[in-house]
C-alpha cells in the first residue's frame, strides 16, 4: 500500500482545491519544491503532482515548478498529471525524471494514444479517472461526460496501464473520507491496480485501507488532511508499514 502525498500546482504555488473548483483554492506553500523536500524528509517514497492550470489549458503551465520539485527530491518517485495530451509531452516528462505520467482527459478523447504510450513506455503510464456521480469528468473537471468510470477503465484492461488513479470529485478536498464503495467496485471490475483519491480525512481512512478487502488497491492519495494536520504522516506511514 502506497501513500502518495499530493502537490497540486496553481500559478506556481502549492494549493488544494475544494470539489475541484479552481475558484476555491487554498494556498499552502508558495514554494512547491520546499514542500516536496518536506514530504521526502517525512519518509514518503512517492509524490503525486498535478499541474492544475495545465489540466485546464491542455499544456504544461507549471513546468518550472515541476522541474524544481524534481531537482529538490532527486531519487524520489514522482507521478505527474495535468495537461499531458500527446506522446512528445509524455516522452519529455519521463526523460526529465518523472517516474509515471497520468493521462486523464486524453484517456477519454483518444484511448489509442494511451495504448501507444503504454506500449512505448511500459509501466510508466497511469490513467486518471475523475468522476462526479459515477460519470467521468474531463478538462480539469470542467466538463462532464456520459461515460461511466468502470466503462472507461475497462477500455484499458489489456493496454498495459500501470495503475488507475480514481478520484471521486464529490469528495475531493472536503475531508469527508474516501469513497470506498465506488473505489473498490472499480478495483474489482478491472485487473489494473487502483489508487484511491479524494476525501482522505484521517487515520480512520488509513485503518480502513489496511483492511483485507482493500489489499487490491495500490494505494491512496492524501492532500488537505496532511496540510491541515488532520493526518499525522509518520503515524500513517508506520501503520502502513505494519501491514
Amino acid at each position: 500500500m502506497i501513500l502518495f502525498p499530493a502537490i497540486d500546482l496553481k500559478d506556481g504555488q502549492c494549493v488544494r482545491l475544494k470539489l475541484g473548483d479552481m475558484g476555491q483554492a487554498t494556498v499552502y506553500n508558495d514554494d512547491p519544491a520546499a514542500q516536496a523536500r518536506s514530504f521526502r524528509a517525512l519518509g514518503f517514497d512517492w509524490l503525486h503532482v498535478v499541474d492544475l492550470n495545465g489540466a485546464f489549458e491542455g499544456r504544461a503551465v507549471n513546468r518550472g515548478a515541476v522541474e524544481r520539485i524534481l531537482t529538490a527530491v532527486e531519487g524520489m518517485k514522482v507521478q505527474l498529471g495535468g495537461g499531458i495530451r500527446d506522446l512528445p509531452a509524455i516522452e519529455a516528462w519521463l526523460a526529465a525524471g518523472i517516474e509515471r505520467v497520468i493521462l486523464g482527459t486524453v484517456a477519454v478523447r483518444d484511448p489509442a494514444l494511451v495504448r501507444a504510450a503504454c506500449a512505448r513506455f511500459p509501466g510508466r503510464v497511469v490513467v486518471g479517472i475523475d468522476a462526479r456521480g459515477g460519470k467521468v469528468a474531463v478538462e480539469g473537471w470542467a466538463e462532464a461526460s456520459e461515460l461511466g468510470a468502470v466503462d472507461l477503465a475497462r477500455k484499458f484492461e489489456d493496454a498495459g496501464v500501470a495503475a488507475i488513479v480514481y478520484t471521486d470529485i464529490d469528495r475531493d478536498g472536503i475531508l469527508k473520507g474516501i469513497n470506498f464503495e465506488a473505489t473498490l467496485a472499480l478495483a474489482r471490475a478491472v485487473s489494473i491496480p487502483v489508487i484511491a483519491s479524494g476525501g482522505l480525512a484521517s487515520m480512520a481512512d488509513i485503518e480502513r485501507l489496511m483492511q483485507p478487502d482493500c489489499r487490491i488497491l495500490q494505494g491512496a492519495i492524501s492532500g488537505r488532511a496532511i496540510y491541515d494536520g488532520r493526518l499525522d504522516p509518520k503515524a500513517a506511514l508506520e501503520r502502513i508499514a505494519r501491514g
